[in-house]
């Protein structure tokens, strides 16, 4: 799993060569575990220990990125499916804040740390988008 997180004074970089390739990284390892992204969902939906209000937040996620309407349209390359994987990487964070660690470590069965793995890229999503919209986020999943 990646341990280089981006600092906050890194974005604002000339070039933002070290964003994008942290970015394309972190996406990449991110598809690589979406089966097991898709098994740890499955699982924690079930979980009685898991919030409604965490479970409610999700499925808002998975409508969203099921539904042809998007932020980003998939048509534009990398960017398109950014958007979505991002807002599925905030709705694990908030279920994760909600269920604990633990209950999701129970759950996990693929490679690597996938607390980490969505830190990172939580982490990378909030130096990317505007202040506002990450505000508007944190009080959607508060």
């Amino acid at each position: 799993m990646s341990t280089d997180p981006i600092q906050p004074d890194e974005v604002i970089s000339p070039d933002g060569e070290r964003v994008r390739a942290r970015a394309k990284s972190l996406l990449a390892e991110v598809v690589t575990v979406i089966p097991n992204l898709v098994k740890l969902i499955s699982r924690l939906l079930k979980d009685p220990r898991v919030p409604f209000r965490a479970k409610l937040t999700l499925g808002a996620v998975a409508l969203y990125v099921a539904s042809p309407i998007d932020l980003l349209p998939e048509f534009i390359p990398v960017v398109g499916w950014m958007d979505d994987v991002l807002m599925v990487m905030y709705a694990l964070d908030n279920l994760i804040s909600r269920a604990g660690r633990e209950v999701v470590v129970e759950h996990w069965d693929g490679p690597g740390d996938v607390l980490q793995l969505i830190e990172d890229v939580v982490g990378l999503g909030r130096t990317l988008m505007p202040r506002r919209l990450s505000g508007v986020l944190d009080k959607l999943s508060g």
